[in-house]
């Protein structure tokens, strides 16, 4: 599942993404585009997987948009924006929105710089723990663009609308101390890869289809009707309590703490 620019790798339950371009302190060209959508296409297939840690090589997350490496490949720009109707998700768009719907939590570490299209990639996460070095910024705004990989479906559920509408304008960069105050990351931590491995073997504690119907749920439901909400989760209920996972978790709480999980079920 590797690529020169994207290394996967799968380790008791937990698939480790790691963007591999160190040297560009993690810039995303189209290669690396190309293989996160790969990675995430495979993770989502791979029901075995229970949790996704995504982080950046050489002590950075990924200082945003190789513009240079883009925008001297004409046919590469097309691709990335191509769509074929408007309402669907580009290639850009994927490697951000991709991970929310993964039915799995994932959970980004963040280090040195977060910058744009980095920024965009971790908004796609489920958890954002940041290095107390960390840096980040909306930064689209500084090259006269608007942040458009599709960041905003979780910014618009994480933060106050000004706060969004402030940062997208200034392409301000933020301490992550300040970021976690505005709600921009999850949690800041002198470890945060350590911190989020401790995360994710406590989130397989749970039935892997309970963390896919809740991870739905929230996704889809938290600005949707109620209707749809209710109609969600009555739906997702009834596929748990049909499920050999949702009698394993109550053994693992009466009888057998320690009776592993079954493979997720197929079509979350």
């Amino acid at each position: 599942m590797s690529g020169q620019s994207v290394q996967v790798k799968i380790d008791d339950g937990i698939a480790y993404v790691l963007l591999n371009r160190p040297e560009k302190m993690n810039a995303i060209n189209y290669l690396m585009f190309s293989e996160l959508d790969r990675a995430i296409k495979k993770i989502k297939s791979n029901r075995g997987v229970r949790a996704v840690i995504l982080s950046g090589a050489g002590g950075n997350f990924s200082s945003g948009l190789d513009v240079k490496s883009v925008m001297s490949a004409p046919m590469q720009a097309v691709k990335l924006l191509f769509k074929g109707l408007p309402g669907n998700a580009n290639l850009a768009q994927r490697v951000s929105l991709g991970w929310q719907r993964l039915p799995v939590p994932v959970i980004a570490v963040l280090e040195g710089c977060c910058y744009g299209g980095g920024m965009q990639i971790a908004l796609g996460a489920d958890v954002r723990i940041a290095s107390h070095d960390c840096k980040l910024s909306i930064m689209e705004a500084k090259w006269g663009l608007v942040p458009d990989m599709a960041g905003l479906v979780a910014l618009r559920q994480i933060m106050p609308k000004d706060q969004a509408m402030l940062l997208s304008l200034t392409a301000k960069v933020l301490e992550s101390n300040e970021a976690l105050t505005l709600g921009l990351v999850t949690q800041v931590s002198e470890t945060p890869m350590e911190a989020a491995q401790q995360l994710a073997q406590q989130l397989m504690q749970t039935s892997p289809d309970a963390a896919a119907a809740i991870k739905l749920s929230i996704n889809r439901s938290w600005t949707a009707s109620v209707r749809s909400l209710l109609c969600r989760e009555s739906i997702s209920q009834i596929r748990l309590l049909l499920g050999k996972n949702c009698k394993i978790a109550a053994v693992r709480q009466l009888k057998d703490p320690q009776k592993p999980y079954q493979d997720r079920q197929s079509g979350w």
